[in-house]
């Protein structure tokens, strides 16, 4: 028996499957992955969100029809984004750790390698002397020749290793920095809400109908509607609103501007990634900024870091 089971936390995975079974050929055609560091099938980006009941369902039939049994486990439970994005900042703090420990191996294994290398070379003949060929000494050269030449390319190998592994450590601990910079929060909130938007124009689209094409909802397709996509809408507001207000936090210490429509005129100076740039319209989410030449840019408000007018 294999049971599909998904919660907000854990996401979608699958139990009962063992290696060789035949479930992995039918998984990864319906978009599964293996995920090695949980030993386990996982659907991507299923975690800390709602079911993706279609997924489950496509897979179950396919599951059965290669002759499996399946069950479902579904917890359509919903976090809250505070829980869900503490939950993140956690899961990379651990992985910041994970990645600086690897980092510190690599670079152990990287200077043992080293020492090998030295060592290998400090046993061959000082000066570069050459292979005395037919001397009885000629095999013991050359073998020498090859460790320390082995030495070194694991010398040089475990050198990148330990670049790599400390490039990703490093990387690593900007993430959440990066997740929470002021542009990337702007701009997340004005995707929240154009998500949002869309959601609410799917409960009043008009229907097709084979005889007169389309055609209004009607109401109780409208109410069935946002009965069934009401999970989703409430976690867009729940988003929205998290979001919102750590920009209005970070508005309030300084560390965003909050400039907009309203305090953004034609004619303004604005500081744009390091440039000063004169204003040439404020868009509603936008500002086109001159360029010196006939075509003008546009940034989001967000982008702003200083504001002067013209006097």
């Amino acid at each position: 028996m294999l049971t599909i089971t998904h919660s907000h936390a854990a996401g979608t995975m699958i139990d009962g499957t063992s290696k060789g079974d035949g479930t992995a050929d039918v998984l990864k055609t319906v978009g599964w992955r293996w995920g090695r560091s949980i030993s386990a099938w996982f659907v991507p980006q299923s975690r800390d969100r709602l079911p993706k009941l279609h997924t489950i369902t496509r897979t179950q039939e396919a599951l059965e029809a290669a002759g499996f049994e399946v069950e479902t486990d579904i917890d359509s439970t919903r976090r809250t984004t505070a829980e869900v994005e503490a939950g993140k900042i956690e899961r990379q703090a651990d992985r910041v750790d994970a990645l600086a420990a690897k980092a510190n191996r690599k670079s152990t294994a990287s200077d043992d390698a080293w020492t090998r290398a030295r060592s290998a070379l400090d046993r061959l003949p000082e000066g570069g002397e050459p292979i005395k060929v037919g001397h009885h000494s000629e095999g013991r050269h050359r073998n020498a020749i090859a460790k320390a030449d082995s030495a070194m390319h694991k010398s040089v190998e475990a050198s990148a290793d330990a670049t790599h592994a400390q490039a990703r450590a490093d990387a690593a601990t900007h993430t959440t920095d990066a997740r929470y910079r002021p542009v990337t929060v702007a701009n997340r909130i004005d995707t929240l809400g154009a998500e949002f938007r869309k959601l609410e124009r799917r409960i009043i689209a008009p229907r097709y109908d084979d005889a007169h094409g389309y055609v209004d909802a009607t109401d109780a397709q409208k109410q069935a509607r946002a009965d069934h996509l009401a999970p989703n809408l409430a976690e867009k507001r729940d988003q929205i609103a998290y979001w919102e207000a750590v920009r209005a936090a970070q508005i309030e210490s300084g560390t965003a501007t909050g400039y907009g429509r309203s305090t953004v005129k034609k004619g303004d100076r604005v500081k744009i990634r390091g440039q000063w740039r004169e204003v040439v319209r404020a868009n509603p989410k936008t500002v086109s900024v001159s360029t010196g030449y006939t075509w003008t840019d546009t940034a989001p408000y967000a982008e702003i870091q200083q504001h002067q007018r013209p006097e």
